[in-house]
This record gives C-alpha cells, sequence and structure tokens, in this order.
C-alpha cells in the first residue's frame, strides 16, 4: 500500500490487488485460515501477531510471486492487507524472525492432520477424483553447512539434509528428498513428505501407500510412480493388501533383457492404443501400441510392453549420435598417439583411454577398438654437421600404436529391433493394456509439479539452518502448490464444460489450450484499487481498477465475479 498527496489536501493511497483475490477465494474454500487458527493456535497472550496469520501470508507469498522471508514485509506492504488476513498496523510486524517462529510452530503442530483435512476438504469441494494417484520424488537443494541441523525437536523426527542422489545434478550442496503424490483429475497434490537427503527411492513407497490408504479409507486407487517401485518388496505389499500398481520395469532387469532378445526373432501381435497429434506443423503423429509380454515378471506380475513411433525415432537418432561421437572420440585419440610429444605410450594406459572415451560417450556398447603396434624405422647421422662421403649412419626404431576402431553392425540391428519399446509391471487384470498405458503416461503431470516448485515458488536456494523451520516452509509450499493447481483445475474444466479450446492469454494474443496458473497470475499483475482521502485522513471516494476482456473472462471462469474481485 502506497500513498500519494495530490492538490488540494487529498491524499490517494493505493492498494495492489494482483492476483491475491483469486488466492483468497481458493484458500477461503479450502477454510484454510480456519484450519491454521485452529492447530497453530498462539499459545502466548503476548505475542503480538499470530503464527497462523504469518503462515497464511506466507502461503500466498509463495502461490503468487515468491519472496525471501526477510522480504516478506515489504512484499505485503504495497498489497491489501485485508486479503492477506492482516490488519493495516500488523503488515510491519512480517518479518524473517516471526516468521520463523511461525514455521517452528508449524513444525510442532500436528501437521499431518491439517494437511489431511486441507485435502480432503480440496477433494469433496472441487470434487477431485482420487482413483488414479501418481507418486515421485525429487531433491531439494540446500546451500549451507547445516552443521546444527538435528534429527529430533521436541521429540519429533526431522529431515536431515545430507549429500545423496542428486537429480538437480549438484552433488557438491546437501539435498533433502520431497516425496509428493498428485491425482490424475489435474494433477492436484494430495500428499507430501520430506524425507533425509540420502534417501534411497525405493524405500519410500510402502510407507507412501500406507498413508494414502489412511488418508482416503481405501485401497482400490491405482498407485503410478516409476522404476524404483518396481521391487519384489513394494509390489509384494501392495499386491497383498489389495492395492492396485502400475510401474515401468527398469532396463536392468532380466524381464527387459529377455524381451528385446525375443523380439528380434519374433514379431509381436501390437494393438494401436492411441494417438498425440504432432506437436508442430508438419511433425508426425506420435502412435502409441501395447502388447502383452509372453510371460510375467520374476515376481509372477502381469507384465505389458509399449511402443512409441516417436520413441522409435528418439532411440535410433541417440544410438547414431553416440556412435558418432565414440568414433570421433577414438579418431582424436589416434591423433594425440601420432604426435611426439604425447605421454600416452604404454599399451595398458593407451586401452584405458581409449575405454575412457568409449564410456564417457556411451557407446561402449556399439563401437570397440583393437590396439596394433608397429615399428618405425628412420635412419639418422651418427653425427652432427653436413653429410658427406665419409658420414656413418643408424638405424632408428621406434614404437607407435593406433587403435583400429569398428562398429558392431549386427548389435546395431539386434538393438533396433526394440526400439521406441519399454515395460509396464502391474498386478491389475481388469484395465485393458491401453488403459494402462494412459495411466501411466500421465505420470508426466506430476512431474511437472515439481518443476514449478523450482521454479515459480523458487523452492531453492533457501537459507534457513534449522531443517524444522525448512519442514515448516516445506509444508506452506505444497499448500501453495495445492492452490496452483486447483486455480488450473477450475479454469481447465470451465473450458471444457463451455466447450472453449483455447484462451488467447499469451502475448501477442496467442491461443493457450490449457492455461497455467502462472499465467493465470501474470495477467493480473499491477492490478490497483485506489482510495482518495481528505485531509483528515477520511474516505472520500474508492477507484475500483478496470479489468480487461482477458480478465473478466478468467474470472468467469473460475467462479468469481468482477465485484468479488475487486
Amino acid at each position: 500500500m502506497s500513498a500519494s498527496t495530490p492538490a488540494g489536501g487529498f491524499t490517494l493511497r493505493d492498494e495492489v490487488l494482483d492476483a491475491l483475490p483469486i488466492v483468497q477465494h481458493v484458500t477461503g474454500r479450502l477454510g484454510l485460515d480456519e484450519l491454521l487458527d485452529t492447530h497453530v493456535p498462539a499459545r502466548d497472550p503476548r505475542v503480538r501477531l499470530a503464527p497462523a496469520r504469518c503462515l497464511s501470508a506466507v502461503v500466498a507469498n509463495l502461490s503468487l510471486d515468491h519472496a525471501p522471508l526477510y522480504a516478506l514485509g515489504e512484499w505485503a506492504r504495497a498489497l491489501d492487507a485485508n486479503l492477506l488476513g492482516l490488519a493495516t498496523l500488523e503488515v510491519p510486524l512480517l518479518n524473517d524472525d516471526r516468521v520463523g517462529r511461525a514455521l517452528w510452530s508449524l513444525f510442532d503442530a500436528d501437521r499431518s492432520t491439517l494437511l489431511n483435512v486441507l485435502v480432503l476438504r480440496a477433494v469433496e469441494r472441487f470434487n477431485v477424483d482420487v482413483s488414479e494417484l501418481h507418486n515421485d520424488s525429487t531433491s531439494i537443494v540446500l546451500h549451507g553447512a547445516y552443521q546444527d541441523a538435528v534429527a529430533l525437536r521436541g521429540g519429533k523426527q526431522a529431515a536431515v539434509p545430507a549429500r545423496g542422489h542428486s537429480k538437480d545434478h549438484r552433488p557438491d550442496l546437501l539435498q533433502l528428498v520431497y516425496i509428493l503424490t498428485t491425482t490424475a483429475d489435474g494433477a492436484v497434490p494430495v500428499a507430501h513428505r520430506v524425507a533425509h537427503g540420502n534417501t534411497e527411492d525405493s524405500t519410500t513407497h510402502i510407507e507412501t501407500w500406507r498413508s494414502l490408504c489412511a488418508l482416503f479409507n481405501d485401497t482400490a486407487f491405482l498407485y503410478v510412480a516409476d522404476a524404483k517401485l518396481a521391487t519384489r518388496k513394494n509390489m509384494d505389499y501392495i499386491d497383498a493388501h489389495q492395492g492396485r500398481f502400475v510401474s515401468v520395469l527398469a532396463r536392468t532387469r532380466n524381464e527387459d533383457e529377455a524381451m528385446r532378445d525375443w523380439l528380434v526373432t519374433h514379431e509381436p501381435d501390437w494393438t494401436e492404443a492411441f494417438t498425440r497429434p504432432a506437436r508442430y506443423e508438419g511433425g508426425a503423429a506420435n502412435v502409441y501400441r501395447t502388447v502383452a509380454a509372453p510371460w510375467p515378471s520374476a515376481e509372477g506380475y502381469r507384465v505389458i510392453w509399449c511402443h512409441s513411433s516417436a520413441k522409435l525415432e528418439r532411440d535410433a537418432e541417440t544410438r547414431r549420435t553416440r556412435i558418432a561421437a565414440g568414433l570421433a572420440g577414438i579418431d582424436q585419440l589416434n591423433q594425440r598417439l601420432l604426435s611426439s610429444k604425447t605421454r600416452l605410450k604404454d599399451p595398458v594406459a593407451i586401452e584405458a583411454a581409449g575405454r575412457a572415451v568409449l564410456a564417457a560417450t556411451s557407446s561402449a556398447r556399439w563401437v570397440d577398438f583393437a590396439l596394433e603396434e608397429h615399428e618405425e624405422v628412420r635412419v639418422r647421422q651418427e653425427s652432427r654437421g653436413r653429410p658427406g662421403a665419409n658420414t656413418r649412419y643408424r638405424r632408428v626404431t621406434r614404437r607407435r600404436h593406433r587403435l583400429r576402431f569398428f562398429v558392431n553392425e549386427d548389435l546395431v540391428a539386434r538393438d533396433a529391433k526394440s526400439d521406441g519399446c519399454w515395460p509396464l509391471v502391474t498386478n491389475d487384470r481388469t484395465m485393458s493394456e491401453a488403459e494402462l498405458l494412459v495411466a501411466y503416461k500421465r505420470q508426466p503431470h506430476l512431474e511437472r509439479r515439481h518443476h514449478q516448485l523450482k521454479s515459480d515458488q523458487v523452492v531453492a536456494p533457501m537459507f534457513l539452518h534449522d531443517n524444522a523451520r525448512i519442514e515448516g516452509l516445506m509444508a506452506c509450499q505444497f499448500i501453495a502448490l495445492l492452490v496452483r493447481a486447483l486455480v488450473e483445475l477450475l479454469v481447465r474444466r470451465a473450458m471444457v464444460d463451455r466447450g472453449i479450446t483455447n484462451l488467447d492469454i499469451y502475448p501477442e494474443a496467442r491461443a493457450c489450450s490449457a492455461p497455467s496458473a502462472a499465467r493465470i497470475f501474470e495477467l493480473f499483475k499491477g492490478t490497483t484499487r485506489h482510495h482518495l482521502l481528505d485531509a483528515e485522513s477520511h474516505l472520500v471516494q474508492t477507484f475500483s481498477p478496470t479489468l480487461t476482456p482477458q480478465q473478466l473472462q478468467l474470472l468467469d471462469l473460475l467462479g468469481m465475479s468482477s465485484d468479488s474481485y475487486r
């Protein structure tokens, strides 16, 4: 909120709205403020700003326009305080210390009950289908030493930062593992968990599946996850407890190798599952096909092989690129061996260098070489000076090495037979192969939530040198992710109901078929309400913002009136 003094002694006070009324529309339907007041109460009457109000502001900030905690008060100062659930005099109380203590309060509270009630309200009040759930994890890198991180706070377990398999490709940094579950219907987040930084993904699925069963009081949902789910322990546990799952089998499994060998001499009876149109004009459509594997998995579960025409081309091009890179690398190594200044003279070292080249280019499967040695004979004068009739000469023999490389064409042709293929494993006996493939292909929607967490919500870098506060902040991140998902769900559902295929909300009025929360919020950026005050600070007149046709259309799709926004 800002103020200026025009002529005549009047004061003009500005209140920025942005997309905050939209966030409040969603959180109001969820009853978020009520839940925070109930589960994170102010236990000390001397507290000037209740922790629930701090947390509500953090969620609004993460949903809209991430600002560091130390800048939260400055961010809130320009906004309508009422939309943040704050009185005008409470806004200056928002600072990093007070917010950090609120995050402690959230960690100490019964977070699981708070979030479970919030999710169940979202499912009920927004009619979210939970018959198919997708799970995946990502790493959250942390900047700092975190030497004071402890596993317990007040007897409660806290995730400890550690080094592990960094999915952000930053093995030099400590990390935490963030485990997220979303619905197939709109990729709405329904559960999250923060685990130690060195947690291995395959060990998380049983606990996650059990918590989902407890949350929805049901085991009938289809649980979809990546290859880390496909272990005997995980699959047997879910199957023994009347659950259903579908996952992809890793390339290291024997079933994968056996099926690819089988495809060399057999032609499966592929059935077309579905077709996705080309992504660009002139491109080819992506045709998906399925077939039941001739034999089950080692654990006795149903295996389905899938084929994608686009993946067929990608696999072939990847192999060609790797072979070319391997041959070029060996050729460069041969050029080094020709130089008189090379230090590679020992045959063992030369062969190790060649293997390193093939490993670096991932071409060792198809490219190989043989080390050849030959003698190079030269004649040199025994003494210096201009040669004459009495000049004596001697033979100088030098050993030279060369790598003769070749491509295993038979293996290339063999691998080409299974290009575009991958196996799925499931214990479901009722769904068709095409239905299972469609379910698995919705897994990337969850991965986009991870991307949203790391880009739009800027989860890292974070500088909270206390892992209990980090877990509190990650709970706020989950709520913000839920809010953004519900905004997208409302708009996209309304578009389908009204037969709207595109909205002209991209720059230059370009069409958008699936509006994201980030773009929706961006269109409301800078929307401001003005209050005219007299010399005694009495309200004279309020000037509501004039909304554009795009903004009005989005509000209508969200089920909001222009008056409720203003």
